[in-house]
């Protein structure tokens, strides 16, 4: 399986890092639609897409309108996935008219904690502690599995769904001694994610949604990360992780 981290970054993009954006090139499957999903169009290997949000916030979903064009000329078919709160605030505001004045044909599919894709695997979803909510998702296929867990400061509540998983691409936000800020703004910190995985047993941890203001190569402490749990790493924008 080959996934491409087309944005590993959180809030806003900059010079190293879009905002979210993990696609799945071969099976047309995409979690989250930030300012990297331009990328999709040039790497996507095939006709139709399914698209998994995490939530409406802006970071996550601003690049739904770049998928216009191949939409509009019925090169690509778009089924977006999300809760229904969030389909709503996709059609009210970011496709009010006053902001974007084109419909884009995606077929809205209101989320219900899971759907079989058939050979391209199975996705199934958690709830998230985050303002106005988020959700994590996993996806099962014959001999493998990956995790997608952003936006989050609640730490104790999804270990069992994400257990054993091949891939846990995991927000890290913040670094060690910022927790009370990411408490506050519903977010993680490193050794908090590192936690996680050790207790869930998984293979192999990326940390992701990477504050833009840090574009340094370690933004988030890599080496404390590994003191807790040894197979973690930092994606970077257009990487592809073969699992």
């Amino acid at each position: 399986m080959k996934l491409a981290c087309i944005g590993t970054g959180g809030y806003f993009p900059n010079d190293r890092r879009h905002t979210a954006g993990y696609f799945f090139p071969e099976i047309g499957v995409l979690f989250d639609a930030g300012t990297s999903a331009y990328r999709v169009l040039e790497m996507r290997q095939t006709d139709e897409i399914d698209i998994f949000l995490s939530h409406a916030h802006l970071d996550h979903i601003v690049g739904l309108t770049y998928l216009l064009v191949p939409i509009h000329n019925r090169k690509l078919t778009a089924r977006l996935h999300a809760r229904a709160e969030d389909i709503l605030a996709i059609k009210l505001h970011l496709m009010a008219n006053a902001i974007f004045p084109v419909d884009i044909a995606f077929e809205y599919c209101e989320w219900s904690g899971s759907v079989d894709l058939g050979p391209r695997g199975k996705v199934t979803s958690t709830e998230l502690k985050h303002p106005g909510g988020s959700l994590g998702y996993r996806v099962d296929w014959k001999d493998k599995s990956f995790a997608y867990i952003t936006d989050t400061s609640s730490l104790d509540t999804y270990v069992d769904f994400v257990r054993g998983v091949d891939l846990l691409l995991h927000e890290s936000y913040f670094r060690d001694g910022d927790e009370e800020i990411a408490e506050m703004t519903g977010h993680s910190c490193t050794s908090q994610v590192t936690k996680i995985a050790k207790a869930a047993k998984v293979k192999r941890l990326g940390l992701i949604h990477i504050d833009p203001f840090k574009i340094e190569d370690d933004p988030v402490g890599l080496d404390v990360a590994r003191q807790v749990f040894p197979e973690t790493f930092i994606p970077e924008d257009k990487q592809i992780i073969e699992f």
